[in-house]
């Protein structure tokens, strides 16, 4: 069994997504809701991964590791430096704050993972933010990207940490070297794929 769903919400319409497998269930990125979305399905979690930890992608990650008694697992330690919630706080005026949470595995560039039965690569592809870290199944042959890779779009950069060039570079040794066929599930919007993005995506016509 490999089952996917998502969860969107919060103030930038982020995604959640699931993936139950008969080995557990995994959870990629926690947006705002998404805890009390897991709740009323009675979906129990094995793990949390998060792409990056920009607010809008870990406002639920403390509520989440709380209520299900799972680890958080992500490229660096938590960090109100990564989360941005500072900043968005200035200038929204809103008083944005996420509470703290614990990751409890730090994962490395390029390595392999087990998680709920599925072997995992990990891609870091930095500019969007500094820990931008894209899971990969090449057996199941899909991409949870964060906000590295969207339908027709790439993350935005001018955040702090951010990068264009470092962006596009990512994208096109780790992403663009993948299947035509994978799918991408993104951070934010639809559903695509790296060969529709290949041939379609205008940020990416002259990279690679």
């Amino acid at each position: 069994m490999f089952k996917l769903s998502f969860f969107t919400g919060g103030i930038a319409q982020t995604n959640g997504w699931v993936i139950e497998t008969s080995d557990g269930v995994l959870a990629v990125d926690a947006p705002e809701g998404f805890a009390d979305w897991l709740a009323k399905r009675s979906i129990k979690l094995a793990a949390l991964y998060l792409t990056h930890q920009h607010f809008d992608h870990v406002m639920d990650a403390a509520k989440i590791q709380r209520e299900h008694e799972c680890p958080v697992l992500a490229f660096a330690d938590y960090s109100r430096k990564l989360t941005l919630e500072a900043l968005f706080g200035a200038v929204t005026g809103t008083g944005l704050s996420v509470e703290p949470y614990q990751v409890d595995k730090t994962l490395e560039s390029d390595a392999t993972v087990q998680l709920v039965g599925t072997e995992w690569q990990l891609l870091h592809v930095p500019g969007h933010s500094p820990d931008s870290l894209c899971l990969y199944s090449a057996h199941q042959a899909l991409l949870f990207g964060g906000d590295a890779l969207f339908a027709g779009s790439v993350g935005r950069t001018d955040f702090p940490g951010g990068s264009q060039r470092q962006l596009l570079a990512g994208i096109a040794s780790k992403l663009l070297v993948l299947p035509d066929e994978v799918r991408v599930f993104p951070g934010h919007g639809p559903e695509t794929s790296i060969g529709d993005e290949r041939q379609g995506n205008p940020y990416l016509q002259d990279i690679g």
